[in-house]
């Protein structure tokens, strides 16, 4: 079913429509930081469109720890009409496989624990929970930079893709 949906970059007359879905995917809370980093020059977002109309976005940053570059899918949302479909599959593929073109080692992503079918999307894409020893393992003491970098918040769970 993902063939019905087609994968581009954001372009700034989208910005109503992901305000929309934004608010209909977090809540009020997550919904304003998710818009501010949608319309922020950092990183750049991916958009899935079904004729003419957008129904999802994922949003890419790129960062650095120590001399490693690393990407994060920061941001996945769905409008609920179009949920089930593929669209979050396809957004998460099309989004690896652009950070990893680009010299990421590896891509993250974080999600609220109780987010079930978030985990499954990602869990579908090969992406693995990674907990605190294994951060610390790869990261040692910069592991507090690269929360800050892929603004990890309380309930998440941290998930790796390389």
């Amino acid at each position: 079913m993902a063939a019905e949906f087609a994968v581009r970059q954001m372009l700034p007359t989208d910005a109503g429509r992901l305000r929309e879905i934004a608010v209909l995917s977090f809540s009020r809370f997550m919904g304003f930081f998710a818009v501010h980093s949608l319309l922020s020059e950092d990183g750049q977002v991916l958009v899935s469109e079904a004729k003419g109309t957008v129904v999802g976005f994922a949003k890419l940053i790129e960062f650095n720890v120590g001399i490693d570059k690393f990407g994060c899918i920061l941001w996945l949302a769905v409008h609920p009409q179009f949920r089930r479909k593929g669209v979050a599959s396809a957004l998460v593929n099309a989004g690896t496989t652009r950070l990893k073109a680009d010299g990421a080692s590896a891509v993250f992503a974080s999600v609220q624990r109780r987010n079930i079918a978030s985990l499954a999307v990602f869990s579908r894409q090969r992406f693995r929970k990674m907990g605190f020893l294994g951060l610390w393992r790869l990261f040692g003491s910069r592991v507090f930079k690269f929360y800050s970098a892929i603004w990890f918040a309380p309930g998440e769970i941290v998930l790796i893709y390389d």
